[in-house]
């Protein structure tokens, strides 16, 4: 008991750290710095030490696609500044999936290593939609709407760039093989990779249909990116 309350004490401890360090630097807001600390204890408790590395990944990977190129990005925004602090509605809208698998690996132990593996295809959706729309603005030569095929400018709801879905594929691919380092190498790589993109090209369909018509916005549109890479993987794991 004193070992596993220890581990708790750790994990908070760094945790708290990293969310302070986050707040401070302006990559997340207060709410949303104290709401990361609650899903990573909840991810800890669900799925241990894997669940927290393959959380932290993404948090690095995006945090460094929002910061990279800013400036840029900035002037396609019609308001002229590109937004890097994450506030609570999109920590939940990025992790709450991964959250909740969390929370039934915590009520079914049994089938912990099928929900973990559900865990990283959610983050490797939110990966891959991160980094295909932070770094797609960017390197992308050409943007299309998902939907029509037809240009449209880069930065707009549902628009995508062959680059950028490529740099998004790779960012699944990387959780994806982080997964496999702690759990095994597999067919949950390929399982956790196709998720992912899957995951992410669902985000631009409905960033193009329901978002751009204002039925949604855009913290829904992300958790149901990561809810459909969950449930992506765990249809590939029973075919």
């Amino acid at each position: 008991m004193s070992v596993l309350l220890g581990s708790y004490l750790i994990v908070l401890t760094l945790l708290v750290i990293v969310a302070v360090i986050s707040v401070r630097a302006r990559k997340l807001t207060l709410a949303g710095g104290i709401t990361a600390v609650f899903i990573g204890l909840l991810v800890f408790a669900g799925t241990g030490h894997i669940g927290i590395i393959l959380l932290a990944s993404f948090f690095i990977m995006g945090t460094l696609a929002t910061s990279h190129r800013k400036e840029l990005k900035a002037k396609l925004q019609a308001e002229g500044v590109h937004p890097e602090a994450r506030n609570a509605g999109q920590v939940l809208a990025n992790g709450g999936t991964a959250a909740l698998m969390s929370l039934l690996a915590l009520i079914n132990p049994a089938a912990g290593d099928t929900y973990t593996m559900m865990l990283a295809a959610s983050l490797a959706a939110a990966t891959a939609d991160t980094l295909s729309s932070e770094l797609g603005m960017v390197y992308g030569r050409n943007s299309y709407n998902i939907l029509t095929f037809k240009k449209e400018p880069r930065g707009l709801d549902g628009v995508v760039s062959l680059e950028g879905t490529l740099l998004g594929a790779a960012g699944a691919l990387l959780i994806a093989l982080i997964h496999a380092a702690a759990a095994g190498f597999g067919a949950a790589i390929l399982f956790i990779t196709l998720a992912g993109i899957l995951g992410n090209l669902a985000d631009s369909v409905l960033g193009a249909s329901l978002e751009r018509k204002h039925y949604i916005g855009n913290d829904g549109v992300n958790f149901l990116n990561t809810l459909f890479g969950a449930l992506a993987a765990l249809a590939l794991k029973l075919l």
